[in-house]
C-alpha cells in the first residue's frame, strides 16, 4: 500500500491481543483486536479509498507481522507509535451469550473445557474497572505528537473508547487543524455520574455522540431511565447527532437541530462472535456520513458493517464478503426504519 495518499479520515482507539472463549464454547487464542481495529474495518466496508489513518500506542512486543496485515488489507498504519517498551495488551473474555461477554479469570474456564492453559496467557490479569483520571495520562494514552503531520491533512475523524484525557485533549488539537467532521465514542471509565460535569466539554462540537445504552444509563443514574430524554441532554450539551447503540437492539437516533427521532432495528445476522460490533458500527457511520451527509443513512452503513462482524471471527471476516452484499442488506434495512 501507498503511504503517499493523505487519509480523509483518521481513526484514534486501541489495539489488543484477544483472547476469548464463545457461547458455543469455541476458543480463540491471540488474534488481531480492538475497537481502532474494527472501526476502520467498518469504514473500509463502505470506503477503501484513501485508506483511514490510524493513530495509537503500542509496546515494542507487539507483533509486527499484524502491523503489515492491516497494511495488506488496506489500512494506513503510519500513525501506529511502537514504544520502547512493553505494553500488555493482551485481553481475554468469556461470551455467557450471543450479546453479553464478562472478563475473569481464565484459569477456570480452560479447565471447564479440559484444555491446558494457554502459554500466551501466562501472568495475565483481569483488568481492574477503573475510574478514568482527569489528570494523568496513561502509556497508550494518545498525544498530539502521536499525530503524524501529514494526517492533519485529513478532515474526518473518529475517536474509539480511550481515556478521558484523550477524547478531552484531541478533538481540540482535530478543530485546530480544520477538522470538519468529528466522532465519538465513549468510555466507560469515564461515563459516570462522576464525570456529570466534564461531559458537556466533551460533547460540544462533535458531529455525532455514539453511547452504549448501558453507558448512557451509566452516566444517568440516579437523574433519568429514559433514553430519549438522556438523548435530549446530551444533544443540547453540543453536538449535532446523539446515536444510543444498543445491541440486538439496533440503534436509537436524534437530530438536534431537527429534534427529528428515528429507531433503527439491528439486521438480523446470523450470530457467530459479537466481538467488535459496535466499533464496526461507528467506523460505517462515518463513512456512510461522509458519503451522505444524512445521520440516518449513516446510521443504516453503521448497522450493515456490525452485521457483516458479527458472522465471523476476527477482523477480516467482513472485508471478505460477497461484493454488493453490504449494499444489499442495506437496501432491505431501510424498509425497518421507524420515526419516533
Amino acid at each position: 500500500m501507498s503511504v503517499s495518499v493523505t487519509p480523509r479520515s483518521l481513526y484514534f482507539g486501541q489495539l489488543r491481543r484477544e483472547f476469548y472463549i464463545l457461547s458455543n464454547d469455541e476458543v480463540l487464542l491471540d488474534v488481531p483486536g480492538g475497537g481502532l481495529l474494527y472501526a476502520s474495518v467498518g469504514h473500509l466496508l463502505w470506503e477503501k479509498t484513501p485508506p483511514p489513518g490510524l493513530i495509537t500506542r503500542v509496546g515494542e512486543d507487539y507483533p509486527y507481522a499484524w502491523l503489515e496485515e492491516f497494511n495488506q488489507h488496506g489500512l494506513d498504519t503510519r500513525g501506529v507509535r511502537v514504544l520502547s517498551e512493553s505494553v500488555d495488551l493482551r485481553f481475554f473474555s468469556v461470551y455467557t451469550s450471543r450479546a453479553t461477554r464478562v472478563h475473569e479469570d481464565p484459569t477456570p474456564h480452560f479447565a471447564r473445557l479440559g484444555l491446558p492453559y494457554p502459554k500466551s496467557l501466562l501472568g495475565y490479569r483481569v483488568p481492574k474497572v477503573l475510574v478514568d483520571s482527569r489528570t494523568r495520562l496513561t502509556s497508550t494514552s494518545i498525544r498530539q505528537a502521536d499525530i503524524p503531520e501529514a494526517y492533519l491533512e485529513a478532515t474526518s475523524a473518529h475517536l474509539c473508547p480511550v481515556d478521558y484525557l484523550t477524547h478531552s485533549l484531541i478533538p481540540a488539537v482535530l478543530r485546530q487543524s480544520g477538522f470538519i467532521t468529528i466522532t465519538l465514542d465513549p468510555s466507560s471509565g469515564y461515563m459516570t455520574p462522576v464525570f456529570w460535569d466534564e461531559i458537556p466539554a466533551l460533547v460540544i462540537g462533535l458531529t455525532a455522540f455514539l453511547p452504549s445504552e448501558e453507558e448512557v444509563c451509566a452516566l444517568y443514574y440516579g437523574r433519568s431511565t429514559d433514553l430519549w430524554e438522556m438523548m435530549d441532554g446530551l444533544a443540547a450539551m453540543g453536538c449535532e447527532f446523539v446515536i444510543i447503540k444498543r445491541g440486538v437492539a439496533g440503534q436509537f437516533l436524534l437530530d438536534a437541530a431537527s429534534h427529528a427521532r428515528w429507531e433503527v432495528p439491528s439486521y438480523p445476522a446470523r450470530f457467530k462472535n459479537p466481538t467488535g460490533a459496535g466499533d464496526a458500527f461507528c467506523g460505517g457511520f462515518l463513512a456512510g456520513y461522509l458519503q451522505t451527509f444524512d445521520p440516518l443513512q449513516a446510521v443504516l452503513y453503521g448497522n450493515i458493517a456490525a452485521s457483516l462482524v458479527v458472522e465471523g471471527n476476527g477482523p477480516y471476516y467482513a472485508l471478505d464478503v460477497l461484493p454488493g452484499l453490504p449494499q444489499a442488506r442495506l437496501d432491505a434495512l431501510k424498509e425497518s426504519v421507524r420515526k419516533r
